[in-house]
């Protein structure tokens, strides 16, 4: 029986257009589209591309429940043995709708779902996790550039899923490990193991952890400020302040980018300019009133009272929830080279 395999992809490969057409609705069409025929190809005729669902970047982002639940019904209608979206490469939205959906439809439709990323995309860090047992993400390149390798790899791993052969380690199978940990006997305890692990790392040989540990930068702290009181202080949140209507629609979780408002003129944040957008917390004493995330208030008393020298004029914000870390390492350069070219000597970080 020939294996029935639904695709997702974007409005960008689908040939629709892309950032202005980014806020194209959920659709479905039979059979391939865009890179679905490469896809088709990988798979052989053991399986068929019976139809693709298609969303928008932005439209998936910005409508997310109401994107998941059209796209669901798509893919449930097609009553397909395997799901299969992207590959979204290093495509922050992308990645998102491609690991979100994924996720959906492997966890409610109990379908295998397959698709792959460039290990820094923010879908990896959402997605990739013992709470999807069902969705798979392989590791990909950066960009469309790796769409040669991406298809087929994808195509193996979700053949094997449809025929519900015994899937194996990450390591082993090509997928990114999504933090499970299953139990088996070893013909050695675990006190062995470990010693002739030591052993091999005092005698520089080459060995492999069985519990691998998350590696963060150690990042040394700044120096103390020597003259406070002829400093310039800027205010920098991951609160999600922005001003009244959200005109550069930095989203309100997994944020790709952050925004920069001129608060020269402003003695406070006040309910009739400003608001939370921010998607992890309640917002409801933000909305009535911002100094409580960005103390502008209080900043301006000190200032007055020569505490420190000058507020800075801009203030930079984005939300922090879901955001991925390479994402929040870019702000943070990013902010930082603005702040430091500026003659900034200082930043309060607020958060929530």
């Amino acid at each position: 029986m020939t294996i029935r395999v639904v695709h997702y992809i974007n409005q960008f490969f689908a040939n629709i257009g892309g950032e202005e057409k980014a806020d194209h609705q959920p659709e479905v069409r039979e059979g391939v589209v865009g890179p679905g025929l490469g896809l088709q190809q990988a798979l052989g005729a053991e399986a068929e591309v019976v139809a693709t669902v298609i969303c928008g970047d932005g439209y998936y982002g910005e409508h997310t429940e109401d994107a998941r639940a059209k796209c669901l019904e798509f893919v449930k209608a097609q009553k397909p043995d395997l799901f299969i979206a992207g590959p979204a490469f290093n495509a922050g939205r992308y990645g998102f709708a491609c690991g979100d959906i994924a996720a959906t439809v492997g966890n409610e439709l109990g379908i295998p779902a397959v698709t792959a990323m460039y290990q820094e995309n923010p879908g990896v860090e959402l997605y990739a996790k013992k709470d999807y047992p069902n969705t798979y993400i392989v590791p990909c390149a950066d960009s469309a550039r790796g769409m040669g390798k991406a298809l087929p790899a994808m195509a193996a791993l979700g053949l094997k899923l449809a025929k519900h052969e015994q899937m194996g380690p990450a390591r082993l199978e090509g997928y990114i490990h999504r933090g499970m940990r299953k139990s088996f006997f070893h013909e050695k305890s675990g006190a062995e193991r470990a010693v002739e692990m030591l052993l091999k790392k005092l005698r520089g040989e080459e060995f492999r952890t069985e519990y691998e540990m998350p590696v963060f930068k150690k990042i040394p702290p700044a120096e103390p400020i020597k003259d406070l009181k002829h400093a310039t202080i800027a205010l920098v949140t991951s609160g999600g302040i922005v001003p009244k209507g959200n005109p550069d629609h930095i989203r309100v979780s997994s944020a790709e980018s952050f925004g920069e408002y001129d608060i020269s003129q402003l003695t406070d944040l006040n309910p009739d300019n400003y608001e939370s957008i921010h998607g992890g917390y309640d917002r409801q004493w933000a909305n009535l009133d911002p100094d409580v995330v960005v103390p502008l208030d209080e900043m301006r008393e000190l200032e007055k009272e020569g505490v420190f020298g000058k507020l800075y004029d801009k203030f930079y914000t984005t939300t922090g929830t879901g955001t991925a870390v390479a994402f929040a390492e870019k702000f943070g350069q990013e902010i930082g080279k603005k702040l430091k070219e500026a003659g900034v000597d200082g930043v309060i970080l607020t958060s929530t």
